[in-house]
């Protein structure tokens, strides 16, 4: 069950590859995503000290949740996932020139989980581009629909 998406992400890159990654959490922010009070349209993954961690995402937190510890909506999240899946991205990131973006929070077993996308940057011409064939696709649709009723 997808919590939050990342639209942005697939107008701004390429995804190639798609990753799961859990998500290191405190109490209050579990409440707070599972009411859906989640953005993670600014944010980033990077990669420090062999480790991966999510920059600029922002969780409100809930008044009645978070009443007894202070919070900070935007602090740095550490994602888990396997050593050698780490150890994969992290040869893509420095090499080959990929970036780490998330691409939507939901839940799965009970258990709230990140995916990340492994995305080469688009330049304002694929955007362009890809903007397009959306419209045509959406118009050919509607031309279907109209034949059908016809």
């Amino acid at each position: 069950m997808t919590i939050v998406q990342n639209k942005k992400a697939t107008h701004d890159y390429f995804i190639e590859e798609r990753f799961e990654a859990g998500l290191v959490l405190e109490g209050w922010e579990v409440k707070a995503i599972r009411a859906g009070r989640a953005q993670i349209k600014e944010a980033y993954v990077i990669v420090r000290d062999g480790e991966l961690f999510l920059f600029g995402a922002h969780i409100t937190p809930l008044a009645v949740a978070a009443t007894h510890v202070t919070t900070d909506p935007v602090r740095t999240r550490k994602l888990l996932m396997h050593a050698r899946e780490i150890n994969k991205l992290i040869g893509k990131v420095e090499r080959a020139g990929y970036t780490l973006v998330p691409l939507n929070l939901h839940l799965k077993g009970g258990k709230i989980k990140l995916e990340i996308g492994l995305a080469k940057g688009k330049k304002q011409y694929d955007k362009r581009a890809s903007e397009r064939e959306r419209e045509w696709d959406m118009e050919s649709s509607r031309a279907l629909k109209e034949r059908r009723r016809a």
